[in-house]
């Protein structure tokens, strides 16, 4: 990567629940003069008390990670910390999670799949104007979208239906959620009858597809 001097160097906190990607993105990350990867972050909520301790510049985070994902992390840094600019680093690229990420507060997009150069693209480009969607997903926006899990669901049935695709029984969720079993029955039900679904696999299948959980 081309080296290039900054007045002062932008703060970057990475969030990914495989250390081997943080580990590449941060060797990526350290060619490029001006830009310091001051911590990391293994899920969403390691993810928020980071960016309330440091205030970094920038946000770079996957959006798929165990407990707390990066969609709901991105949701509540943009509500506390406005100023700091966020960034989403995925495997996924449809039109659904780009939209998704981007109403909750996301400034960019791009690809894990992208050439190494476009890191550093991406994370100067957020910081002199804003915004950064690489050419892939600028194409994706282009095209028409199926609605998005927030459009069917409200959010509580996005959290049991994601305790339910990773297997978890109507005990376990009322107990986790502070519901009662048979409320955590009828939300499934409901879930079930605005999703058109009949049955556990399916409604597993569409977690992962709007990606909820991996699969």
């Amino acid at each position: 990567m081309k080296k290039t001097a900054a007045a002062a160097p932008i703060r970057v906190v990475l969030a990914d629940d495989h250390d081997l990607v943080r580990s590449g993105i941060k060797a990526l990350l350290s060619l490029v003069e001006g830009v310091d990867v001051i911590a990391e972050a293994r899920d969403g909520k390691e993810l928020i008390t980071l960016v309330e301790s440091l205030n970094p510049d920038v946000v770079m985070t996957d959006i798929s990670m165990p407990g707390m994902d990066g969609i709901t992390a991105i949701a509540h840094i943009h509500e506390t910390h406005p100023e700091v600019r966020m960034l989403v680093l995925s495997m996924y690229d449809t039109v659904d999670f780009v939209k998704r990420a981007v109403a909750n507060g996301a400034c960019g997009y791009l690809m894990k799949d992208a050439p190494p150069f476009e890191l550093e693209q991406a994370v100067r480009s957020v910081m002199a104007t804003g915004s950064y969607f690489s050419p892939a997903i600028a194409q994706r926006l282009l095209q028409p979208s199926e609605p998005t899990v927030d459009d069917e669901l409200t959010h509580r049935q996005v959290e049991i239906l994601k305790l339910i695709a990773q297997g978890r029984a109507s005990k376990e969720i009322a107990f986790e959620l502070g519901l009662s079993p048979k409320t955590v029955d009828v939300h499934r039900a409901r879930i079930m009858e605005r999703l058109r679904l009949n049955d556990i696999a399916s409604l597993t299948l569409y977690a992962v597809r709007k990606g909820l959980i991996k699969p």
